[in-house]
């Protein structure tokens, strides 16, 4: 049986990894993506100590991630309550801190503006919007459409009061992020179990991970409630919930497209040991309920199906093509 205990495990990699952390928060003070107000037009980071304490902090917090694993004197790896206390001390310097190592934030605050101002974001980009929020935005991405399907647009819409005050817009969005990444601390050791892995290994394996850290936490991204509809989708896949399985997963491909790739397996896994008349049968179901969840949310955000020609938005070659005063 996997250890549970809270002090089962020493504790000096927590230490090491908030170490870490407080570095990653400090630097950003200064070489994280700050709001135009404080950099200017060219919206570029001041660098200098800031920058360099943000990479010693993540080599800092990447030692501690790869440390935690080894056992120690005799001791089994460390628990699950141990391992989601030691994630609530690593997130906590990040919250309140300016994006790193990416302004997409900001990207997603002027798309909501923009919804909110009846413009569609699936045809036009910040600089239709203009004014303090596209400001923000780079401007090799002042032209370019929204890539994200209508389930996140409803978040940016619903954030687009904020949005003429980044900061704080960035913060709520953040705070969107860190729910999404408890619902994935929770779901992942259950996912684990269901299918006879150590639940505190995948818990420190693909929650603590640095990368989740700095990438959805850190800079706030929108790969975080897709992940973890996602995991709950295939969990109720193990538990042979086909409907419920497949809409979830649809529900993530609604925020992030490349989270359908996993509807087949969803339907494989809901379906398996069944006879073939039952597979076909369960599998017709899910896919029912991933239409119906495209419909209905694709309705309830009245963007329309343009979010469907925008998936290819990332891979145009407008979207790095320089136009008018782009600065790269």
């Amino acid at each position: 049986m996997p250890n549970t205990g809270v002090n089962a495990y020493p504790s000096r990699y927590r230490w090491l990894g908030l170490l870490g952390s407080l570095a990653l928060a400090v630097g950003a003070l200064s070489a994280g993506a700050r709001s135009a107000a404080d950099t200017g037009p060219a919206l570029r980071a001041s660098g200098g100590a800031g920058t360099v304490l943000v990479f010693a902090g993540l080599a800092v917090l990447v030692a501690a991630w790869l440390l935690m694993g080894r056992p120690v004197d005799g001791q089994p790896p460390p628990g699950e309550r141990w391992l989601n206390v030691t994630l609530i001390w690593w997130v906590a310097p990040l919250l309140l801190v300016p994006p790193l190592f990416s302004r997409d934030v900001y990207s997603y605050l002027a798309q909501g503006a923009m919804l909110a101002h009846g413009l569609d974001v699936y045809t036009h980009g910040p600089a239709d919007l203009g004014g303090p929020t596209a400001v923000q935005i780079p401007q090799v991405w002042q032209h370019t459409p929204a890539p994200y399907g209508p389930a996140f647009l409803l978040v940016a819409r619903a954030v687009a009061p904020l949005a003429e005050h980044p900061w704080v817009g960035t913060v709520v969005l953040r705070l969107a992020a860190v729910l999404a990444v408890a619902a994935i601390a929770a779901l992942l050791p259950a996912l684990a179990r269901a299918l006879g892995v150590d639940p505190a290994a995948a818990l420190r394996l693909g929650v603590l991970n640095p990368l989740v850290l700095v990438h959805l936490i850190a800079g706030a991204h929108n790969d975080a409630p897709a992940l973890a509809l996602l995991l709950g989708g295939l969990l109720a896949a193990t538990r042979r919930r086909a409907v419920l399985a497949a809409a979830l997963v649809a529900l993530a491909a609604l925020v992030k497209a490349p989270a359908a790739l996993a509807l087949p397996v969803v339907c494989l896994v809901a379906a398996a040991d069944r006879t073939w008349r039952a597979q076909l049968w369960t599998s017709a179901r899910a896919l029912g309920a991933a239409a119906g969840t495209v419909l209905a949310f694709t309705a309830v955000a009245g963007t329309g199906y343009g979010w469907i020609s925008a998936l290819t938005t990332p891979a145009t070659n407008s979207s790095w093509s320089l136009r008018g005063r782009y600065v790269t």
